[in-house]
């Protein structure tokens, strides 16, 4: 059992994998955040004397989401004292961000996106296809670049772990500023390569579609011809991200940054 979350099982996703050291068991990330505790990534030693502390205050603080004892983790936000275990952080919509001082939000004081989605006629996620809120919520996240991509905050996050150093938006491959988005909003980035490519069976379904599938292709090049700009830049279909088309064999001006395929 993790002596700072109590729990035995819990999503490596959120919490990481669990560490045993001079008789302490923790899982990496609720060692990170537990309050006064700072990260050491690269550091095998736990630093013995502080994890006992943090336990022994936890012990007289309940967690706002569970209403459990024993929570390690309190907003950084100064006068806000509430706290939580890092495994009830979605429970309670709190943001941990897993960078940096690996601050924590609670739900009241957690940074939300300032860029607003895009109304669609279909609002489904980019990732899994369900349907999603159709405006940014906790759950619901945009693209900060695109605006178009539309995702679950556990779809986004899955997608981080997998894709790793090569995590970018689904659909219009935004990278840098949707990277810091993304961290900002309390996803966990991994920092090792894609998962696909020690696994060629799975390599093919992140490859990008890059060709032309409008019913006639005019361009001189053919279907799989693509340019950065002009009449021969090809879109992808901002939905499912699975069809695209040059801008001329579509009929779409300079200024349009968005298409639909006709079976989204």
């Amino acid at each position: 059992v993790c002596l700072l979350c109590r729990r035995a099982e819990a999503d490596p996703d959120i919490c990481g994998i669990k560490r045993v050291k001079f008789r302490l068991c923790v899982h990496i990330y609720c060692q990170f955040f537990a309050s006064g505790l700072f990260p050491q990534e690269n550091s095998e030693e736990f630093f013995v004397r502080d994890t006992r502390r943090v336990i022994q205050e936890a012990a007289k603080k309940h967690c706002f989401a569970c209403s459990k004892m024993g929570a390690t983790i309190t907003c950084c936000k100064p006068g806000c004292d509430r706290s939580f275990h890092l495994p009830c952080a979605p429970q309670g919509e709190c943001v941990t961000q897993f960078f940096g001082l690996y601050r924590s939000f609670c739900w009241e004081h957690r940074p939300r996106q300032a860029v607003q989605a895009r109304p669609r006629q279909n609002n489904t996620c980019s990732i899994c296809l369900d349907t999603v809120e159709d405006k940014t919520s906790y759950r619901t996240m945009v693209c900060p670049a695109c605006q178009d991509a539309h995702f679950h905050r556990h779809c986004i996050q899955r997608l981080a772990l997998h894709a790793g150093i090569c995590f970018h938006c689904p659909c219009c491959q935004n990278q840098e500023l949707f990277l810091m988005e993304m961290l900002t909003m309390g996803i966990r980035i991994s920092k090792r390569p894609p998962s696909w490519e020690s696994d060629p069976a799975v390599g093919a379904l992140d490859q990008r579609h890059s060709r032309c599938d409008a019913s006639t292709c005019l361009c001189p090049g053919g279907r799989k011809h693509t340019e950065e700009e002009g009449p021969w830049e090809l879109l992808l279909c901002s939905s499912c991200a699975a069809e695209g088309t040059h801008r001329h064999c579509s009929s779409l001006e300079s200024s349009t940054s968005s298409w639909e395929c006709k079976g989204c």
